[in-house]
């Protein structure tokens, strides 16, 4: 169906307090593991002016995001199909599909133009909730207006459909007409960690974090990590170069990334020390290597990458790759 409605705009709840009791509680909208298949990418703007604040009082979200944006590692496994599932019980409203799966910025300018959510779903859950879905994949959508779901049901799969650069669910929360932040509901202005979650389990809040960590034969580039994550061909065997890479997300002004390459016997091969970052990074992709190849090949045996970001003089993320070669 092309049809749909406009999207609602950005409006907050602003209670005194949470409420005593909720009768709507949410699972988790996608059929993916934070931490190893998938990642929050971005959390609702909670900051009702011009700048932008989550529900930490942290800056991983931006100006009038109403909604939370649970991330793929990869264009790999959103082509192999990740399931978008009902975060509650209730009747289907509205659907929309054919939206092309498309990175915005391969697209030209307009070409999204009152599609933003791309293919999505919109579901009625009674009391004045609804639940949004979108940036699904064309062709995916597996209901149809008036159809009753169970919470878990697949509504359709993850894609790049709309206004995105990577495949991601994006999920609007709404009470009586009003966008929502999930894990703050009815948390005052500007408050921190307030309000109460609507999450049957709430997912950890993270500063930041390792989306993808692997090993590649030879120069990384954004573009190719987001396609493929960690399984980046050709694989470094013991003629090829050896490069380490790390894509974090959710990493702010002022931190340190360091990515050491170890070798068999302890030895570092390379170690990348960033200079500390300018301003908040939504992303960002650090990589360390050799490429001239020892005479007889590298040693035989397991190498590491130790990736980690310092913030005011604390480690607060560490990761550690290997392989074996």
């Amino acid at each position: 169906m092309k049809g749909w409605v406009a999207l609602l705009p950005l409006a907050l709840l602003t209670a005194a307090g949470p409420p005593a009791k909720l009768a709507f509680r949410m699972r988790w909208p996608v059929d993916c593991t934070l931490g190893q298949t998938c990642a929050i990418q971005n959390y609702v703007d909670d900051d009702p002016g011009a700048a932008v604040r989550d529900h930490a009082c942290k800056g991983r979200t931006y100006p009038g995001h109403d909604g939370v944006d649970i991330r793929l590692i990869s264009m790999a496994l959103e082509r192999r199909g990740v399931n978008v599932l009902a975060t509650a019980p209730g009747q289907v409203l509205r659907v929309r599909d054919g939206v092309e799966d498309r990175s915005i910025r391969d697209a030209p300018p307009g070409a999204v133009a009152g599609q933003e959510c791309g293919n999505g779903v919109v579901i009625a859950h009674g009391d004045g909730w609804e639940s949004q879905y979108c940036h699904m994949r064309r062709g995916s959508i597996a209901v149809r207006p008036g159809d009753q779901v169970k919470a878990g049901a697949a509504l359709g799969q993850v894609g790049l459909s709309g206004n995105t650069e990577f495949p991601h669910l994006h999920l609007t929360v709404r009470k009586d007409g009003k966008a929502v932040d999930p894990f703050a509901f009815g948390a005052p202005a500007r408050a921190c960690r307030a309000g109460a979650s609507l999450w049957q389990q709430t997912p950890p809040y993270r500063d930041g974090e390792v989306l993808v960590a692997g090993f590649a034969a030879g120069p990384v580039q954004m573009r190719d990590v987001q396609e493929e994550g960690a399984n980046l061909q050709p694989r470094p065997s013991r003629t090829t170069s050896i490069v380490a890479f790390v894509q974090a997300i959710g990493l702010e002004q002022g931190d340190v990334q360091r990515l050491v390459l170890i070798g068999p016997n302890g030895n570092v091969l390379a170690d990348n020390r960033a200079a500390p970052l300018d301003h908040d990074k939504a992303q960002q992709l650090l990589f360390a290597g050799r490429g001239r190849v020892p005479a007889g090949g590298w040693p035989a045996g397991e190498y590491r990458a130790a990736y980690s970001v310092t913030r005011n003089g604390k480690t607060v993320l560490t990761n550690l790759a290997k392989i074996r070669i």
